[in-house]
């Protein structure tokens, strides 16, 4: 038992295995192959390995995620959660705080045959061939005191330059007011474009160097930096990495994906980009800021145990918890 373990535990690559991980067919061959037993049943080798609860029984892995700095990403957290916090005092004081983020490749798929409608007693049956029509990226803006979708976008791709566009169109219609973005890192949301538009639109007059080589512009974290400056009347705030949770745009998009494109059957590209402009307009993804959920300021991070977190107060739950499964009748 304990040399099955021992095995177990050893990356396959030490015995000359092309695999990624044990399976316990792998390890019964490598167990005969050794001389640690005459012969065993892969089956018999996960008997053993579930009795020790060992991961290797049934596939498991679990993602580990490397802290870098806690100390950092709990300040980041804190000031996120306190600008949501502060939403309706900031927006009295005539600042935009907007959680901001792209949907990608949003397809434009139609159904190859009409589906069956509801029916007394039968659910609605959907047909499960597609015809393909391409993709669409929304570039969406919501304000988290009124739960408003501001100034959307909808395109064919999120290159720095739509980026942007984007925030510029978003910015013209309340030009002189002061604008906190919440985002997450992606590339094109600290690009040099974006530097150069910030600095132009703020009246600054600030030498920027030159990209990869010096100044503001050098590297992604000195332009993260430049944008995320408190003192600047256009700022941008970062969501850590794997904190996307953060970002309560997600939770709209979510809104976006069960209430319309999951079962939606679109004909072209010009047809999605109207059912999206409608979605957008109507009630299908109305929220409200209620409806989203101001989180509190955070003293400490929750534990790997820390599923979900209750607002029985609001009778809301926070963006973290998951939604179940739909079990779908037979």
């Amino acid at each position: 038992m304990a040399q099955i373990f021992a095995l177990a535990c050893e990356p396959p690559e030490k015995s000359g295995v092309p695999f990624s991980h044990w399976t316990p067919g792998a390890l019964a061959q490598e167990l005969v192959k050794r001389g640690i037993v005459d012969s065993i049943s892969a089956r018999q080798v996960g008997r053993f390995l579930e009795g020790g609860r060992h991961p290797a029984a049934q596939g498991q892995v679990l993602a580990a995620k490397h802290a870098r700095g806690p100390g950092a990403l709990r300040r980041v957290v804190r000031t996120i959660c306190e600008l949501y916090e502060q939403a309706t005092t900031l927006h009295e004081q005539g600042v935009h705080l907007i959680s901001c983020d792209e949907r990608t490749g949003i397809q434009a798929l139609e159904h190859a045959r009409p589906a069956l409608p509801v029916r007394p007693g039968r659910i609605e049956r959907i047909e499960y061939e597609d015809v393909r029509h391409g993709t669409l990226c929304l570039t969406a803006n919501l304000e988290i005191a009124t739960g408003h979708i501001v100034s959307p976008t909808i395109g064919a791709r999120r290159t720095e330059q739509d980026f942007v566009d984007h925030i510029a169109r978003t910015i013209d219609g309340d030009p002189d007011a002061r604008w906190i973005f919440v985002l997450d890192n992606l590339n094109t949301h600290n690009s040099e474009a974006l530097v150069r538009f910030v600095a132009s639109r703020c009246g600054l007059d600030v030498p920027l160097g030159a990209k990869g080589e010096s100044g503001v512009l050098r590297t992604m974290e000195t332009r993260a930096a430049f944008l995320s400056d408190p003192s600047h009347r256009i700022r941008f705030v970062y969501t850590p990495k794997h904190c996307s949770w953060l970002n309560q745009i997600e939770i709209w998009f979510s809104i976006l994906v069960r209430r319309l494109s999951r079962r939606a059957s679109v004909s072209s590209l010009d047809h999605l980009h109207e059912h999206l402009s409608h979605a957008i307009g109507g009630r299908c993804c109305a929220s409200s800021r209620a409806g989203l959920l101001a989180l509190e300021p955070v003293a400490r991070l929750p534990g790997p145990e820390e599923q979900r977190v209750d607002h029985p107060q609001l009778g809301l739950r926070s963006a973290v918890e998951r939604e179940p499964r739909l079990q779908v009748p037979r």
